[in-house]
Order: structure tokens, then C-alpha cells, then sequence
């Protein structure tokens, strides 16, 4: 390991009796974590890239960040095409070290995080002109993991709901008023 890596694990109070089997599956997803970690940390040595990586369990599946080395964009690439690559690429590292199928989430850079919030806000702010208007907006195109923010956005507006159309590729969000 070289100096210029370092792992952060969030700890978490210790599980109640009860949930035994919660605590059976965060343990799970921690360790999924602490694979990933040490692929990724071996990745950043290899590339000599400095960076801190950060461990979390929310919402059922492990996350991962990466942050804080000058370098780090080189592994978000463009839309975060280079940043899926290496997700997937760091699920497959964890699937043949645990022996099954990881939902891992990975950030470099906080790219994933600034994309959650504008898409949020694009979420909402069609979500309310479909709402005043009554017209049906579609969006560009977006990966599943983008899509499932906009539609999460467009939940929290009264009087619109949203789908998804069209295929992979080019699948898109559309957001429709309530009938």
C-alpha cells in the first residue's frame, strides 16, 4: 500500500438481537466494501494516482468513493463512461472474491454525487412545468442508474408521474401529468 492511499471505513452502532439478519447483511455489504477497496487501492498504486477511499453501506448496497487526488477525473472519463467501466469492473473483482453478485455503487471524484443533484433538480423542475402545464416533456437519453433519479425526483411532485421508454441505448424519462 502506498502512503498516498488511504481507507476510511463510517462505522455503524452495533445491531440489536432483532436485527440479526440486517446486521448479517451490512456485515455482507462491508465486506464487499473492504474487496473493493483493496482492488481499487491496488488500481490507484498501479496508476500511482493519489486518492482517499471511503467505505458506506446505504440503502441495502455497499458504497464506495474515491476522492481527492488530481487525477481521479482521468477515471471519470466523459458522462462517466470510464467511471461505469470501473464499477463494473470493481463488481466483478468482488463477485469472484465473495462468490456472489454485487450491487456496488462507485464514486471518483464526487462525480456521481454532483450528477444525483442535477438531475434531482432537472427531475423537479420538469416534474413542475408538466404540472402547470398539462404537457408531456421527454428527456434525453440516460443510463438506468440516472433515470431512477429523475423518476425518484418526479415522485415527490403532486399531480405528475413519469415512465420509461423507448430502448437501451437511447431509453429516456418521460414525464406525463396525473390523469
Amino acid at each position: 500500500m502506498s502512503d498516498d492511499v488511504t481507507v476510511e471505513e463510517e462505522q455503524t452502532a452495533p445491531a440489536a438481537p432483532a436485527d440479526t439478519a440486517a446486521a448479517d447483511e451490512d456485515d455482507d455489504l462491508v465486506e464487499e466494501g473492504e474487496v473493493a477497496a483493496d482492488y481499487l487501492e491496488q488500481l490507484l498504486d498501479i496508476l500511482d494516482f493519489d486518492g482517499d477511499i471511503d467505505l458506506d453501506v446505504e440503502g441495502g448496497r455497499a458504497i464506495v468513493a474515491i476522492d481527492g487526488g488530481e487525477d481521479l477525473t482521468k477515471l471519470v472519463g466523459q458522462r462517466g463512461e470510464v467511471l461505469d467501466a470501473l464499477q463494473e469492473l470493481t463488481r466483478l473483482a468482488v463477485q469472484q472474491a465473495t462468490g456472489d453478485r454485487s450491487r456496488l455503487m462507485l464514486d471518483v471524484a464526487g462525480w456521481r454525487a454532483s450528477r444525483r443533484t442535477r438531475l434531482s433538480g432537472l427531475g423537479a423542475e420538469v416534474a413542475e412545468r408538466v404540472a402547470t402545464s398539462g404537457e408531456k416533456e421527454s428527456l434525453k437519453p440516460m443510463t438506468p442508474f440516472e433515470r431512477k433519479i429523475v423518476h425518484d425526483a418526479v415522485a415527490k411532485v403532486d399531480g405528475v408521474r413519469s415512465e420509461s421508454e423507448g430502448q437501451e441505448p437511447n431509453r429516456r424519462v418521460v414525464v406525463l401529468p396525473s390523469a
